[in-house]
């Protein structure tokens, strides 16, 4: 009686739920975008075939979309400071643009000729400072550049000691931008692969505070592990992933952490819809409230990541960001689309 009880308390409250929003489409294109940022009204997205553009929320014949480059770059990463949004392709030559707000002018700051070339995410904290990820060299070094945002900023390859060296088959997923996160004087890099784990830097001195810490999330291949990370607080929370090629597979595919990164607790193993590429806190919540997205699903938890619920079917989805508590833009396969709580 027991399990019948629980069965339809989850069909009603998934029932209730699934009535709560609307969807509607903001652009179709032939492209795939991976990395969003929301800025002056606008969604603004890079993708591949070197677009980048934007969308208007309120208007969506207002729009505009321009190529950074002749060749057919593929872009997963978009940071944004007050003046500049910042992008850097895929593979080797990575190329590190520079994009002005006021006008759309680009220029190339700098660039990466080493072949294990391979740039995941890129984040710009507190308007000052900004980080950007890439696969690990030939001798598994930790790879970070950092930028100091200024007159003369200068993007600047971090050199790492020694001990800083990755497993055989760690990385990290250019999946969503989202496998960095900041808060406080912490900044967090997800990796994935052989090993999953969690690097926490002091945002100003990374060399020098750098901790490693173990994770139980799904590995062990290379297609398993973290995809995306988001933390509500200095203290609080949550990865996200799974394996890629195994997308209906949900075991230990979702974590917590109540300590900062330390340590990380399995949340809804084997209750969940699957897959996620990108997990986002609603605003406003106090963290309890969480949106995560994956291939082939939108999912929702309101009790801090503990249980989760299939609110939607939509897919080829791969990136999200909330506009405000009610609002969340997601982003795709040939798609950006708006969902309304």
């Amino acid at each position: 009686m027991k399990k019948l009880i629980l069965f339809s308390f989850t069909i009603i409250s998934s029932f209730l739920i699934s009535q709560k929003f609307t969807i509607d489409t903001l652009l179709t294109d032939k492209i795939s975008i991976r990395a969003i940022q929301l800025w002056d009204g606008k969604v603004w997205y890079a993708g591949t075939d070197s677009k980048f553009g934007y969308v208007n929320f309120k208007d969506k014949s207002d729009k505009k979309q321009i190529r950074l480059s002749d060749k057919k770059l593929q872009f997963r990463t978009l940071g944004q400071s007050k003046k500049d949004f910042y992008a850097i392709n895929i593979e080797s030559p990575a190329y590190f643009f520079k994009i002005k707000k006021r006008n759309l002018k680009y220029i190339i700051e700098t660039n990466d000729t080493v072949k294990t070339a391979f740039y995941d995410a890129i984040i710009i904290v507190e308007n000052r400072l900004g980080y950007a990820f890439s696969d690990p060299d030939n001798n598994k070094k930790m790879k970070l550049a950092r930028i100091r945002l200024n007159d003369h900023s200068q993007w600047k390859f971090e050199d790492f000691k020694d001990d800083l060296i990755l497993n055989d088959g760690e990385a990290a997923f250019a999946a969503s931008n989202s496998n960095f996160s900041s808060k406080g004087d912490f900044l967090w890099l997800a990796t994935g692969g052989i090993k999953s784990r969690i690097y926490r830097f002091s945002k100003n001195h990374p060399e020098a505070s750098f901790e490693v810490f173990e994770t139980p999330i799904v590995q062990g291949t290379s297609s398993q592990g973290i995809y995306s990370i988001d933390f509500y607080d200095k203290n609080f929370g949550i990865a996200v992933g799974g394996d890629y090629t195994k997308q209906a597979d949900n075991v230990n595919n979702i974590a917590t952490t109540n300590d900062g990164g330390q340590t990380w607790q399995i949340q809804a193993s084997g209750q969940n819809a699957g897959y996620m590429t990108c997990v986002k806190f609603r605003p406003k919540t106090k963290g309890k409230e969480i949106v995560a997205v994956g291939d082939q699903h939108i999912s929702f938890s309101s009790d801090y990541g503990k249980t989760w619920t299939k609110i939607s079917d939509e897919k080829n989805l791969y990136a999200c960001e909330w506009l405000d508590k009610n609002t969340l833009i997601l982003a795709g396969k040939d798609k950006i689309i708006r969902l309304n709580f």
